[in-house]
Parts: structure tokens; C-alpha cells; sequence
């Protein structure tokens, strides 16, 4: 039956130090996505380069991070799970040693584009590792380890790199990595072994002679570096107005086209797409994504509204951020106990509802509202994530071959990739232009013919000294009161997504929360 098959045919020693060891690295890679935003200025500053420019440190990340993160499932079936894991903690570790020991701008961007390379595939071969490592019974237990790393990191990045670079300087948010990459190779290099069925991949590609498909790497290349291109920089380009943005989407939308025919043609396929046939599957990639946008898309506007609007410091927009990450590691094992006696979709449902009220609870939102309540609203949000994270892992990989549980965990963080960089770029977008819209309706309402304005004019500047400086406080309080209204218009926007996602999650099979498998799945 398709559960006994997804089931490792014999146990490895240690398994929950191998959860340990995956978590870890994947925190290490995601805290490294995020940690770098919070000491560009410092960055620019420090190697003379312009704001602009020093955007390209997280940019080429991301791009080389995006383009490797398809290929890892195909790279670790044919050089080895095991050995693909080292090589990729080494590089990545002696990436970010350089980057740490960049004296100039392009050494660091090129730096950088070997750290997200390397970094590609701590993700998505520690999900296969613990896919591997656990009976499928014990399996939500090990996801919900390796899901504090992945939730938390986003939380925890922008507190450390703020007070890193504020006590230290932005070359230690890299070499920290150091000391944490050689524990985690020594103990990596001990404890992990190919599975049975990974050493039989690799037996099976030796006997039909080591192929690559060099034109479907290069439709990666082009599709997902388009993709992830476009995303970073569409805002700051102006979207559609701009021949840079088209052309991105025009490169993008013709090379995944052709990488799709090609891939579900080719007999050796980079990229596994006939994986997404599985109804299961295809709904939980979708799930990941709608959890991406909402998770990534509130973790970038809840720091910008308390710096922006209410004047706090990086440090303590990130303390406020902090307990929510605190609340994701207490939540996680019991999801996983959870998830061993509810059905999925089940989870799934009450955790997208409860995303969906706690956007409507950030629609609250004033400026005067107290540093303990946007700590609870963080948490709240958090608290409906917390639901979704371990049952969608149950809910991709049931009924997967555990041949395939490399390529299926490619695909699976290649689109919570996808959904972190839509979810920036759509609140991005949405926050500016809705903060024009909201500016212009409040401009209209103060008139210099108002009689109540000119008083409030006359007795300001009274107080100011000038009618001037009276004028400019005025305006900035209008400033402030329409960036509030577009925070609100971003969040009910999101509490709108996180409601239509929920009746797809129903598309999917049934599946048993004792067993992998879905219901007629063997």
C-alpha cells in the first residue's frame, strides 16, 4: 500500500538530532533571506555604493536562490542526498565567510549569488531528509521542528541584523554563520545516510549514463530569474510602465511555457511537474503559496507601519516582532500532535480562517495604538499560521513515492519561494498606491478655505511660532493619517485572499491522520 511505501525501510539512529540538524540549517538559510534588509543604509555606506545599488545584495540572492531550488530535488538524486547536503552547507558556509570579508559591492553581490546558490538547498533536501528519516506516523512530529526554523526565521532576522549592526558591524550578519556551519557539517557528515530508495535512484542513473538536460536548466534559469527580478524590483521600476518590467514578464511568461512542455516531455526531467497531477499535491503547493504572501506580506508591513507611522527603531519594531516567533515554536509540536488525529484539511481550514480574523483585527489599527496590542495582533497572526504549516506538509506528501520526495520537496519550497516574493511585491504595490489614493481623498477635506482649518492654522501657529511650521505639521499629519488608512486597505485585502483560498483546500482527497496516504491513493 502507498502509506507502507513512503515508509524508510529502516530507521536511522538519532532521528530527532537529524530534525535538530535540518532545522538549523534551514533557520540558518532563512534568517540569512531576512537579516541583510535591515543594514543596507550601513552596507551602502560602508562600500560606497548607493541604496539602489546595495538592493542588489538581496536581489542576487534571491535570484540565485530561486533558480537552484527546482533543480535541488534532481541534483540530490544524482550525486547523492547526503553528499548534495555537505556540499551545499560548505559552500554555503564559506559564502557567507566571504561575504562577511567583501570590500566591495560587486565582490559581495557575487558572494552573495554563491551563498543563495549553495543556500538553495538546505530547504528542500532537509524536508527530504526528515521525509526519509521518520516513519510516516512520527512525520508531523519532525515537520513541526523543521517548521519552527522556517516560521521563525523571518520574525527573528530583522531583530538580530538590527542589533548586529548597530553593536557590532554588517560584516558580522554574515560570519556568524561560521561557527553554526561547522557544527552542522561535523554533525551532518556523522549522522546522515542515503535511504534505500535514494541509493536506488542513484544506482538506476548511473546504469543509464550521467545526462543532463542543459535546455531546461537554461529555461530555469531564465523563467525563475525573470520571475524573481521582476518581483524585487516592479515597485521600484513602476510595474508594467517600465520596457525593464515587460520585457521580465514577456522572458518569464515564453520560458516557463516552454520549460513546462519540455520538462513533461523530457525522459529525464530537471523539474518533476507531473508530481502537481496529484490533486493533494497541486492544492497544498497552492496553500504554500497563500501562506507565503500572508506570512511574508505581514512580516514587511507590521516593522514598516511601527517605523514609518510610529517612529520606532528597528530594535524595537523587532522586539514587538519577537514574541510572535516565540509562539510559533510553542505551537509547532502541537500541531504535530494535532495533525496525527485531524484530518488536514481540517487544520488547514481553521488555520486560514484564522489567518483571515487576524487580518480583520490588524484593520484596527490607529496611531496611537499600544505597543502591547501590536505584540498580541503579531501573535494572533502567527496563531492561524501555526495551523497551516505542519497539515500541508501531511497533505503534499501523502501518497508520494519516496523516490519522488526529493523532486516533490523542490517544488513544494520553490513555491512557498514564489509565494514570500508575490507577497512583498503585491503589499509593496498595494500599500504605495493606496496611500496615494487615500493622501488625495484626504487633501481634498483640508481646505486653506475651511474656516476650521485657518483656526487650527492660527492656533498651531500660535503654539509654533510660525503659521509656516504650522502648515508643514498639518500636512504630515495628513501624511500619517492616509499611510494608517492604506495599512487598513492592505490588510482587509489579505483577509479577502486568506477567505477564497479556503473552499480549495476541499478540492483535495481525504486524507487519514493516522497513514500518508489519501484515501484510494493505493
Amino acid at each position: 500500500m502507498a502509506a507502507a511505501s513512503n515508509a524508510p525501510s529502516a530507521m536511522p539512529k538519532g532521528p530527532y538530532l537529524i530534525a535538530f540538524v535540518c532545522g538549523m540549517a534551514a533557520f540558518m538559510e532563512v534568517l540569512d533571506t531576512a537579516i541583510a534588509n535591515v543594514s543596507l543604509v550601513h552596507i551602502a555606506g560602508s562600500l560606497s555604493a548607493s541604496r539602489d545599488e546595495a538592493t542588489w545584495v538581496l536581489t542576487s540572492y534571491l535570484v540565485s536562490n530561486a533558480i537552484i531550488l527546482p533543480m535541488t530535488g534532481w541534483l540530490a538524486d544524482t550525486i547523492g542526498r547526503k553528499r548534495y547536503y555537505l556540499i551545499s552547507m560548505s559552500l554555503f558556509t564559506l559564502a557567507s565567510v566571504l561575504c562577511g570579508l567583501a570590500t566591495s559591492l560587486p565582490a559581495l553581490i557575487f558572494f552573495r549569488i554563491l551563498q543563495g546558490i549553495a543556500g538553495g538547498a538546505l530547504q528542500p533536501v532537509s524536508q527530504s531528509i526528515l521525509a526519509d528519516s521518520f516513519l510516516p506516523s512520527q512525520r508531523s512530529m519532525a515537520m513541526a521542528i523543521y517548521g519552527m526554523a522556517v516560521v521563525s526565521g523571518p520574525a527573528i532576522g530583522p531583530t538580530l541584523g538590527g542589533y548586529i549592526t548597530d553593536h557590532f558591524s554588517w560584516h558580522w550578519i554574515f560570519l556568524i554563520n561560521a561557527p553554526v556551519g561547522l557544527m552542522l557539517i561535523s554533525m551532518a557528515g556523522a549522522l546522515l545516510h542515503d535511504s534505500p530508495a535514494q541509493i536506488a535512484v542513484q544506482q538506476r542513473r548511473k546504469e543509464h549514463g550521467f545526462r543532463v538536460d542543459y535546455v531546461g536548466f537554461a529555461l530555469i534559469v531564465l523563467s525563475m530569474g525573470a520571475l524573481q527580478i521582476m518581483m524585487d524590483k516592479g515597485q521600484q521600476e513602476d510595474w508594467l510602465n517600465s520596457d525593464f518590467i515587460v520585457g521580465l514578464l514577456a522572458t518569464f511568461v515564453v520560458a516557463t511555457a516552454l520549460l513546462v512542455y519540455r520538462e513533461l516531455n523530457h525522459e529525464h526531467p530537471i523539474v518533476n511537474l507531473r508530481l502537481l497531477a496529484n490533486p493533494n499535491f497541486a492544492v497544498a503547493n497552492l496553500m504554500i503559496v497563500a501562506m507565503g504572501v500572508t506570512l511574508l506580506g505581514t512580516t514587511l508591513l507590521m516593522p514598516q507601519f511601527m517605523q514609518v507611522l510610529l517612529g520606532y527603531s528597528a530594535l524595537d519594531a523587532g522586539m514587538v516582532m519577537s514574541p510572535a516567533a516565540v509562539m510559533s515554536v510553542l505551537m509547532m509540536p502541537l500541531m504535530a500532535r494535532l495533525s496525527t488525529r485531524v484530518e488536514p484539511r481540517i487544520l488547514c481550514t481553521i488555520g486560514f480562517v484564522g489567518i483571515a480574523l487576524s487580518m480583520l483585527a490588524l484593520t484596527t489599527l490607529s496611531l496611537d495604538v499600544s505597543n502591547m496590542r501590536l505584540v498580541m495582533l503579531r501573535v494572533f497572526t502567527t496563531f492561524g499560521v501555526s495551523f497551516i504549516f505542519v497539515p500541508i506538509q501531511g497533505l503534499a506528501y501523502a501518497g508520494i513515492a519516496p523516490q519522488e520526495i526529493g523532486s516533490a520537496s523542490a517544488i513544494i519550497n520553490l513555491m512557498r519561494n514564489i509565494g514570500g516574493g508575490l507577497g512583498i511585491s503585491i503589499v509593496t504595490t498595494y500599500l504605495a498606491r493606496s496611500t496615494q489614493i487615500e493622501q488625495s481623498h484626504l487633501v481634498d477635506r483640508v481646505s486653506v478655505l475651511d474656516p476650521a482649518y485657518q483656526s487650527s492654522v492660527h492656533a498651531l501657529g500660535g503654539a509654533m511660532g510660525s503659521e509656516q511650521l504650522a502648515q508643514a505639521s498639518i500636512a504630515g499629519e495628513v501624511a500619517r493619517q492616509a499611510g494608517n488608512l492604506a495599512f487598513i486597505d492592505v490588510f482587509y485585502f489579505l483577509a479577502g485572499t486568506a477567505v477564497l483560498l479556503i473552499p480549495i483546500i476541499w478540492l483535495s482527497r481525504r486524507v487519514d491522520p493516522h497513514h500518508a496516504a489519501p484515501e484510494g491513493a493505493h
